[in-house]
């Protein structure tokens, strides 16, 4: 059985005039679209062929089923970090915890902007909760994914040049600025305020077969 690409959570037009209907029909049709294709043939004939994809993740060896796996559920999560009428501020215990970990939320944009605008290469920018329940703001380059470590994303920015280049050319600091008008805290703070035996909402893992935890393998029969 094969992964799907997942819808977006929105139309193609939704996010306009920040990110464009063509931005998100190349972004999410083509790109997204490519590393699901290569994973469904990367897979066959693997102990992972029937794995959730969030378990795949955490568990393959790096490498090529490793990269197009992590790309997929990083491409599925970034679609839901954002949305029509969002940006602002979050509020409540996940702004509590920006506070305390940047001092303000002005603070905290500011040390996220640059490390999405200055990460070298292609690659994301994530918030993310750990372990002891503080944040962090995470680099990783490529295909790299903390859904492979034990922290919890919470929202992230895709700063592969494909995700702006036709709305921004190479101008990835203003794209950046695009992105704090669409970041979408109420997925954020959901994903901030699941307990930790509770799943994330199922959009942080779109693409899991049906009744299967994102992080656990099928039961045998």
């Amino acid at each position: 059985m094969s992964y799907e690409l997942p819808k977006l959570p929105y139309a193609y037009d939704a996010l306009e005039p920040h990110m464009s209907k063509e931005t998100l029909q190349y972004h999410h049709d083509k790109h997204h679209r490519a590393y699901v294709d290569k994973f469904n043939k990367l897979v066959q004939g693997t102990k992972f062929e029937a794995s959730p994809l969030g378990y795949v993740v955490k568990h393959a060896d790096k490498g090529p089923l490793l990269n197009n796996a992590a790309q997929a559920l990083n491409h599925a999560f970034f679609w839901h970090s954002l949305g029509p009428d969002r940006g602002g501020e979050p509020d409540g215990p996940l702004m509590d915890a920006i506070k305390k970990a940047n001092g303000s939320f002005a603070d905290f944009k500011k040390d996220f902007s640059e490390k999405a605008a200055g990460l070298f290469g292609s690659g994301w920018v994530w918030l993310v909760k750990n372990p002891d329940g503080g944040l962090d703001i995470l680099q990783t380059a490529n295909g790299d994914t903390p859904f492979s470590g034990e922290s919890r994303p919470l929202i992230c920015c895709d700063v592969w040049e494909h995700a702006y280049y036709i709305d921004y050319r190479n101008d990835r600091a203003k794209y950046v600025e695009a992105f704090w008008k669409l970041a979408d805290w109420e997925f954020a703070q959901d994903n901030f305020t699941a307990g930790a035996d509770e799943e994330q909402r199922s959009t942080t893992h779109p693409m899991q077969r049906k009744g299967q935890h994102p992080h656990h393998p099928p039961s045998p029969r």
